[in-house]
């Protein structure tokens, strides 16, 4: 599947990018950014980065379940925590738009 149309990534590549941030430090703190700068691409309209920011917590979900590291009882709540962040500070802006906002 295609998420990001500016630069033509798929989800597979931004999984195996994060998999592989994953493998050199398990712990690390991974956000869009550091995937785009991997992949040697920007972010141009960053409307993809809500959808990158969810691949990032399914896949270091599952990549600690695989490892079998810390356990369910301090992967979960983290990563829940984040997914409330989004929902408080996320896309409830609407990019700064107004409501009467029009393109033309």
């Amino acid at each position: 599947m295609l998420v990001c149309h500016c630069n033509l990534i798929t989800e597979k590549e931004i999984e195996q990018t994060i998999v592989g941030l994953l493998d050199s430090d398990p712990w690390q703190l991974i956000v869009p950014a550091k995937v785009y700068h991997a992949l040697k691409k920007r972010g141009r309209c960053c409307g993809c980065f809500p959808n990158v920011v969810e691949t990032i917590i399914r896949v270091t979900e599952d990549y600690h379940r695989r490892l079998g590291e810390g356990g369910e009882t301090e992967i979960v709540p983290f990563l829940d925590r984040v997914r409330g962040l989004r929902g408080q500070y996320g896309s409830s802006s609407h990019e700064g738009r107004k409501t009467d906002h029009r393109a033309a």
